[in-house]
């Protein structure tokens, strides 16, 4: 789960990687014979018995600098992803977040651009909402009308949604499931883990070999307790070349990295 690539100067909600890290994070699952596929192309190789070297790679709320830097260095490294976007906020900016600098958002046209480049274009709702705290007519429109916007934008209707904030109940993913879609991110949903809240492991920029190996097998371990079966997950094997060995800090357990929108950069959970 990514979000924004380029300057992390300044970055107090923790979502923004550089281009540089991306690019080694990119080459690291190369290296370990990983193909980053968006999340829909998973599902579908799951389904069919042939996912077991692929990695589902993420990038919530469609920053400009997705187009900009990420694509490239997905293609680079032969990889795609899944980009969920606000088409509430076409062209704008992260207004939700109170803290931190405002960074654009992508127009129909970048939209379009990042289709055409063969990556996944999943709906965030309109205007990143916690769908959690919306009534009931709201969650409608953040979800329908979303998809609808979506598909006049990209000539087909998305498969996929993200909950903004990760923040999901029963309800959210029941709605999710009504409005068409057929999978959606959360981050670490819990007992509500399934096609609808699929759980998805939080990736930094402090996050080089020895975390992200770390990361992959606490990934495993949480999906495989979830799903309420034995925990089976390879132990982290170094990569040589990256020079950097560190366990996660607490930041990275079951609910990684920071929180957003309510005007502090807690590290409950990620954006």
């Amino acid at each position: 789960m990514y979000h924004s690539v380029g300057d992390c100067r300044d970055d107090p909600y923790l979502v923004t990687v550089s281009p540089e890290r991306l690019g080694r994070q990119l080459e690291w699952l190369r290296r370990r014979g990983l193909t980053g596929v968006g999340v829909g192309e998973l599902m579908r190789a799951h389904a069919a018995g042939r996912a077991s070297r692929m990695v589902g790679l993420t990038f919530d709320d469609g920053y400009a600098d997705f187009l900009e830097y990420a694509v490239p260095l997905l293609l680079r490294y032969g990889h795609t992803a899944t980009v969920f976007v606000l088409p509430g906020r076409l062209g704008g900016v992260n207004a939700w977040d109170e803290q931190g600098p405002r960074k654009p958002l992508l127009t129909a046209d970048g939209i379009r651009a990042a289709a055409a480049a063969g990556m996944e274009v999943g709906s965030h709702g309109l205007l990143h909402l916690d769908l959690t705290a919306v009534d009931e007519d709201e969650l409608t429109v953040e979800l329908t009308e979303s998809r609808d916007l979506l598909r006049e934008i990209t000539g087909h209707e998305p498969d996929g949604f993200c909950y903004p904030y990760g923040a999901t109940d029963a309800r959210t993913v029941a709605a999710a499931r009504s409005a068409g879609y057929r999978y959606a991110c959360s981050v670490d949903p819990g007992p509500l883990a399934g096609t609808f809240a699929l759980p998805r492991a939080y990736v930094g920029q402090r996050d080089a070999a020895g975390r992200l190996n770390a990361k992959r097998l606490l990934h495993k371990l949480r999906t495989a307790t979830a799903a309420g079966g034995p925990p089976a997950a390879p132990a982290p094997t170094p990569v040589p070349g990256d020079g950097i060995s560190v366990l996660p800090d607490v930041r990275d357990g079951a609910q990684s990295g920071p929180r957003s929108g309510r005007g502090t950069a807690a590290p409950e959970e990620p954006r």
